[in-house]
């Protein structure tokens, strides 16, 4: 069975407990199970990865690249200067969704530009998480060589 890695960054491993007012009230749980059941039916397998870290990140992604089909990263504050995980990400040689919960565009000024998003093959903010369901769909897409 293949892999699709999903990469989640600092904080959110709290998710459903911090500041549900704008993360939600869904668990990371929640979320890896959403979209495994998701991607299931395609023949792929989750593997499910978050750290507060950076270099956590990193080494996920080097271990990962040639092992996985794809990947959905929500790098959460990292989108601003994870300039060490954006050079990882430059390397994974598959398509891969950035995701964030909110919407950042309608936050705080310095949220408004993503390091990473230039590199992604698609960005999906705002939605919640759902935004990881339909990050998913789209790798299934992509995968299929339909976009």
């Amino acid at each position: 069975m293949s892999v699709l890695l999903l990469l989640n960054g600092p904080n959110l491993g709290i998710l459903g407990d911090r500041e549900p007012e704008i993360y939600g009230t869904q668990t990371l749980a929640d979320i890896e199970k959403a979209v495994a059941e998701e991607v299931h039916p395609a023949g792929l397998e989750l593997l499910s990865v978050q750290h507060d870290g950076e270099g956590e990140l990193i080494g996920a992604v080097h271990r990962h690249r040639h092992d996985t089909v794809g990947a959905i990263v929500n790098p959460g504050a990292l989108m601003i200067a994870g300039w060490g995980l954006r050079d990882a990400l430059a390397g994974y040689p598959r398509p891969w969704i950035e995701v964030h919960l909110s919407n950042v565009w309608a936050r705080e000024q310095f949220r408004h530009e993503s390091v990473l998003a230039p590199l992604a093959s698609g960005v999906v903010v705002g939605l919640g998480a759902y935004g990881y369901v339909l990050a998913a769909r789209a790798l299934l897409h992509l995968r299929a060589g339909d976009a």
